[in-house]
């Protein structure tokens, strides 16, 4: 049963995850905390140790839960369910889509397209610094270490596009942030 439940549920996240992994960060949430596979907290941990480590959030996620819920095999069950959908998907358009990307009206719909998920991207973000910063909207508590992280780091990384004309490379400011974590709140 757990099997059916890990292929059912990754095989969701793959399907319907567009635009990459901050994209997916809403899915993710909803199939994991709808089967109880982990909890909220875990969950935020998850996302920043998948964003601090090699390979895509939801085969990371994948591999975790279902090495965590059924083994080795549930491991394997979960990463071909989440990854099966793309991999499908994207021969499948490759197929039909040859001559339409030279389309100005199919190119457009693309770029709506990005736009859609870069409203989703940052409306995951805003979300995730929300629930970090000041927990949840029934239960607020200001946790002001990570207020201030949360500054430092913004300060660091707009500051750095200021003084550099590029800004900070992101694997930086993840190494920033992961001192500057250890420091304040320890291992």
């Amino acid at each position: 049963m757990i099997y059916l439940e890990l292929l059912i549920g990754f095989l969701k996240i793959g399907i319907f995850s567009f635009g990459g992994a901050y994209g997916a960060i809403p899915i993710i949430r909803e199939v994991v905390l709808s089967y109880g596979w982990i909890d909220e907290e875990k969950l935020s941990y998850m996302i920043a140790v998948s964003e601090s480590t090699p390979g895509p959030i939801m085969v990371n996620m994948a591999t975790y839960i279902g090495s965590d819920r059924a083994g080795i095999p549930g491991a394997l069950t979960a990463t071909f369910a989440v990854v099966l959908p793309a991999f499908l998907i994207v021969i499948i358009l490759t197929l039909l889509l040859k001559g339409l990307i030279k389309n100005g009206a199919f190119k457009a719909s693309l770029g709506s397209l990005k736009n859609c998920v870069t409203g989703v991207i940052l409306a995951t973000g805003a979300y995730m610094i929300l629930i970090n910063c000041i927990g949840g909207v029934k239960d607020i508590s200001v946790d002001i270490p990570a207020v201030l992280l949360t500054f430092s780091l913004a300060v660091i990384y707009f500051g750095s596009a200021k003084i550099f004309k590029k800004g900070i490379s992101p694997i930086i400011l993840i190494c920033i942030a992961a001192v500057m974590g250890v420091l304040v709140y320890g291992i």
